[in-house]
């Protein structure tokens, strides 16, 4: 019986392998979902990134019950950090990747559909960084990823800021 790495090697494997160099770089929006990881994503923007730009939901603010008649509007819910409003929909275009960072324990019930959906809908892939986890209890944690996992392809409970950095680099943010 041959090893994995011998498997993997065997030419009937190497149909599978990519061999072009990840170099392209990408379109990456990262946005802070609370106002306790938007100071997280301003140290965040201060690094040297190629193709990244940062912003907060800045209002923070609820979307409107589907319930209502009131029409609501993407163009004043996203702001970037000198809190210029932004339309989401149109920083998702040319999009690669948005980038969500919370606060383990905040309430995102509001704010991750609203981005989820306008990425569902311009397929741009998300992940999601939840910080804080050491020091909240199991249930607010478990809380907070319930809010995010149907809106996110990849959730990460990042232990520090640096794992974020790290996560965005290699991404080729």
């Amino acid at each position: 019986m041959s090893s994995e790495s011998a498997q993997a090697n065997a030419a009937t494997e190497a149909r599978f392998r990519i061999d072009d160099a990840n170099w392209r770089q990408r379109v990456v929006k990262v946005m802070a979902l609370d106002r306790r990881s938007e100071p997280v994503v301003r140290r965040l923007a201060q690094g040297r990134w190629g193709g990244a730009t940062f912003f907060t939901a800045s209002a923070f603010a609820p979307a409107p019950s589907p319930n209502t008649d009131m029409q609501f509007s993407m163009a004043s819910w996203l702001s970037d950090l000198a809190g210029r409003t932004k339309d989401l929909v149109d920083e998702l275009n040319g999009a690669d990747l948005v980038a969500m960072v919370a606060t383990a324990g905040e309430n995102l019930q509001q704010v991750a559909p609203v981005i989820g959906e306008a990425c569902k809908a311009k397929h741009v892939t998300t992940i999601a960084f939840v910080l804080g986890s050491a020091s909240i209890p199991q249930d607010a944690l478990s809380r907070t990823l319930r809010q995010l996992r149907p809106w996110t392809l990849m959730l990460v409970i990042a232990p520090s800021e640096e794992a974020i950095t790290e996560t965005l680099a290699a991404l080729r943010a």
